[in-house]
């Protein structure tokens, strides 16, 4: 039996879970049914004013975080698109949903699996979704999770990556400039189109309990934004990453090549970038998440203008971070910091702790089941997250102090990977183990100790000095 096939079979037993526990209590940080918007954001870091960025310009989300809690130490448990977003939405690891590349649907291993969004349906919740919540190809969309089909959710259909005729596709390939300028509306782009849709999903959606999932696509690859959003920022302004070598004695094998940037035709095959070509791609990012601060604060105030925003929970979150010549990588598919960690506001009705910040290490496993129980309705047993519910009531609330992630090698890979890094992030140190497949023996081995920076320097794995740290670290990441 195929997964489409069992698709009803996983309704029913959600139906029978949802009966038996119908009287579930509601928290206490709302009085009533609250509605939720979801936020995703694609290959955002947390590059923010309200993380404490002086130069990203970024007052809707920022607006958003007073209104609620910034996750300072939030993390993806695969840095790229399709595995991370299948373990936010179905609430398991990528080892459970066995999706780790970009072609593999979440149902081929769990069949019957209730998503996020498929619960609050299921929960008498209408669940819209508008953009790239799934990734973004027809056949890794999920139709049960739904209400009503979703809109704007393939690139390509859904709008243009760039606009100027110079940039338009070819037979050969749609990569054209890494980067556009166009002194265009909004709308031009498929964000601002998303946007558009959003705001008309809350208007149709005004009178309903729904759980509305918006997606936006920048700042991905090509950093396209309207000419306002780049005039926002002085290029000469942007500073260089502070260190754009590779940790020194890190084994190749957890390194890459960025061939996601170097596929444009702007950037060289191969070679080091130049400081100009870094900082006009460091100038596209930044007016790329303008760009989409401007479409979220479009939301925020369409709920407002209904009536909805006291009583609706908001998430913001991005499936994994980026490298921006940092280490001298580009773009994600790492386990490093960089691509890990991830910006996570939370804003909830009648939370006490609004514009707070909290230290402690969270996962996007964690929002499966923060958010059903924020709804008050009834959960799988086998999700792997927890509740953040206690951090939103109080931040300095102890908490667990480990994040997991991993990534395969190669990249990309066919068949099954080889090799998969499997890596742990604690409040100071990073471990991570590079273990074959088949026999589960390790081809490497990482433990790096972060600063202010935030940033991998030197691998500390086998110096003695550190020896029963590392003991300690590989004993934890083996529990997973």
């Amino acid at each position: 039996m195929t997964w489409k096939s069992m698709s009803l079979f996983a309704i029913l037993l959600a139906l029978v879970f949802k009966l038996v526990n119908a009287g579930t209590p509601r928290d206490s940080l709302r009085d009533e049914r609250p509605n939720f918007l979801f936020i995703a954001v694609d290959d955002l870091r947390p590059q923010l004013g309200s993380y404490g960025d002086s130069i990203a310009i970024t007052p809707n989300l920022d607006r958003i975080a007073e209104m609620g809690m910034v996750f300072n130490k939030a993390y993806s448990q695969q840095a790229v698109c399709a595995p991370s977003r299948a373990s936010v939405l179905t609430g398991r690891r990528p080892d459970a949903t066995k999706v780790w590349d970009l072609k593999t649907h979440f149902r081929e291993a769990l069949p019957t699996v209730v998503t996020l969004p498929q619960n609050f349906k299921l929960n008498g919740y209408e669940a819209r979704s508008v953009g790239k919540i799934y990734h973004d190809t027809q056949r890794l969309q999920d139709t049960a999770s739904w209400s009503s089909p979703a809109v704007l959710e393939i690139t390509g259909e859904a709008g243009p990556k760039y606009v100027l005729p110079s940039n338009q596709p070819t037979q050969k390939t749609w990569k054209k400039d890494a980067t556009e300028r166009a002194d265009v509306s909004d709308s031009a782009y498929v964000d601002g189109k998303v946007g558009v849709a959003a705001v008309k999903a809350i208007r149709e959606l005004k009178d309903t309990s729904f759980f509305l999932a918006v997606g936006f696509r920048r700042p991905h690859l090509p950093f396209s934004a309207p000419s306002r959003y780049w005039d926002l920022y002085n290029r000469n302004d942007l500073p260089l990453p502070s260190h754009m070598n590779p940790p020194e004695g890190a084994p190749k094998i957890a390194l890459h090549r960025g061939v996601e940037l170097r596929g444009y035709q702007d950037i060289a095959d191969s070679g080091r970038i130049s400081h100009d070509k870094i900082r006009q791609l460091h100038h596209g990012y930044y007016a790329s998440i303008s760009y989409i601060d401007a479409q979220i604060g479009m939301l925020i105030d369409e709920l407002e203008k209904q009536g909805l925003l006291k009583n609706t929970v908001i998430v913001v979150w991005s499936d994994h971070g980026f490298h921006l010549g940092e280490l001298g990588l580009w773009a994600k598919t790492t386990n490093y910091e960089l691509d890990t960690r991830v910006p996570l506001i939370i804003s909830a009705p009648g939370q006490k702790t609004a514009g707070s910040k909290t230290d402690a290490i969270v996962e996007l496993v964690d929002l499966y089941p923060t958010l059903s129980e924020l709804a008050g309705i009834p959960l799988p047993e086998d999700l792997d997250g927890e509740s953040l519910l206690p951090l939103l009531q109080d931040p300095s609330t102890p908490w667990k102090n480990r994040a997991f992630s991993q990534f395969p090698r190669p990249w990309m890979y066919k068949g099954e990977p080889k090799i998969m890094g499997y890596s742990i992030r604690t409040n100071d140190f990073r471990y991570t183990e590079w273990r074959n497949v088949k026999n589960g023996t390790i081809a490497a081995t990482e433990l790096y100790r972060y600063d202010e920076s935030g940033i991998e320097e030197v691998n500390l794995s086998g110096k003695p000095c550190y020896r029963s740290i590392e003991i300690s670290m590989k004993k934890r990441l083996l529990k997973l």
